[in-house]
């Protein structure tokens, strides 16, 4: 929703403004240029303008809306808004504000919220007087009796008037929040398609992560099915990363799960993710990664037990990031819809067929080498030297 002639956004971030200026600096180029490319690779017309504290997105009142919610995607925004750019004058601003209401206020409740910046003497009048006027305005320009709810308004106008121009709105429209993408060292993803490992890889990049997606092909216990969906989840995935290189990493698994599967019965899904974080560090050295994020939450599955999850990171050197570790699945599920994961998540897939029966809930470390095959590792290296990159948004 926006008021007629809207033809910028008003992009606020959070962090960003808590940081040393040298950092704060850095922080807000790399916003800009992920903006930036979001916006073209989303093919909306739209220039950039940064300032301290806030970025503005310039476009035209046609693709205002497109632009908003492009914005809203980009990490490290938290609100983004369809403005209308007026002269920082009081009768200019409720000029404005007075059409705005003739355009979208038909009943309920209502509220000015105004900022002023600057110091006092740029402007004529305080914020208070803005909201003043500007209620005057309002109320004037409607022809059914308002209602003034300073509490829980059901309509808000929003006015922001800086020294040498202000911006009038309806809306705040929540972004992500977070980090600027590429503001930390990227880390290896390992994905399964399943609903949590997107929605664990979606919440890294939102502290700045660059994420590597990884996905282990597993033959027969897997399958095209098992496939499809983590190459379509990494495509939803790309959509918030349009300028970072979000190709798909195979690692052929299937001989190297055949023999875990034949030799290893109670251990046989620790074995398997023993063998998956080698893997993947392998990778991650390869890619220059820090770490390795997966979906693992706390007892979600056998695997996932606190001594279960002990003994799977023993098998790298290193730090194995789990962001859902105490998440709900209803929480998961629930963000995996709201990111645009979820419909590709839930496609059928075989992979359950590598479960055992009866798998263990509480591993010791010595029993679990000990029934894993001696060349369990060596198995990993090689799959990893194998990996195969993959553009799973072609075609």
């Amino acid at each position: 929703m926006h008021p007629p002639g809207a033809d910028t956004v008003v992009v606020r971030h959070g962090e960003i403004g808590v940081k040393s200026e040298q950092v704060r600096r850095k922080m807000e180029q790399r916003l800009y240029d992920h903006v930036q490319a979001i916006l073209d690779d989303r093919d909306v017309p739209g220039t950039v303008e940064q300032r301290r504290n806030r970025l503005y997105v310039h476009t035209d009142e046609s693709a205002v809306e497109a632009a908003t919610e492009a914005v809203s995607d980009v990490f490290g925004v938290v609100s983004a808004s369809p403005a209308v750019v007026v002269d920082p004058e009081m009768d200019s601003i409720c000029e404005t504000l007075a059409a705005a209401a003739r355009d979208h206020y038909d009943g309920g409740s209502f509220a000015i919220d105004a900022r002023r910046a600057g110091h006092a003497d740029e402007h004529e009048f305080t914020s208070e007087d803005l909201e003043r006027r500007g209620g005057s305005a309002v109320w004037d320009a409607v022809d059914f009796d308002p209602e003034v709810d300073l509490d829980d308004p059901d309509l808000t106008f929003y006015v922001e008037a800086r020294p040498d121009v202000a911006y009038v709105f309806l809306e705040k429209r929540e972004g992500p929040g977070g980090l600027p993408l590429g503001t930390q060292e990227p880390m290896v993803a390992l994905v399964s398609g399943g609903i949590d490992s997107p929605v664990a890889a979606w919440r890294a990049m939102k502290r700045g992560i660059p994420v590597i997606p990884v996905y282990l092909d597993l033959g027969r216990y897997g399958g095209p099915d098992h496939r499809a969906r983590a190459e379509a989840t990494v495509s939803d995935l790309s959509r918030y990363a349009p300028h970072h290189d979000m190709r798909l990493r195979v690692i052929p698994a299937g001989d190297a799960v055949e023999r875990i599967a034949t030799s290893v019965e109670k251990d046989r899904m620790l074995a398997f993710r023993r063998f998956m974080f080698r893997a993947a560090e392998r990778v991650a050295r390869d890619e220059n990664a820090v770490g390795i994020v997966t979906g693992e939450a706390v007892g979600q599955k056998s695997s996932q037990t606190t001594a279960n999850l002990a003994v799977t990171s023993e098998a790298t050197t290193l730090p194995v990031h789990r962001p859902l570790l105490t998440a709900d699945k209803t929480d998961i599920t629930e963000q995996a819809r709201a990111i645009g994961t979820y419909t590709e998540s839930t496609i059928p897939a075989g992979c359950n067929r590598l479960a055992p029966s009866f798998p263990e809930t509480n591993a010791d470390l010595d029993e679990v080498r000990e029934v894993e095959p001696d060349e369990l590792f060596e198995l990993a290296r090689e799959a990893a030297a194998s990996v195969e990159v993959t553009d799973p948004f072609e075609g």
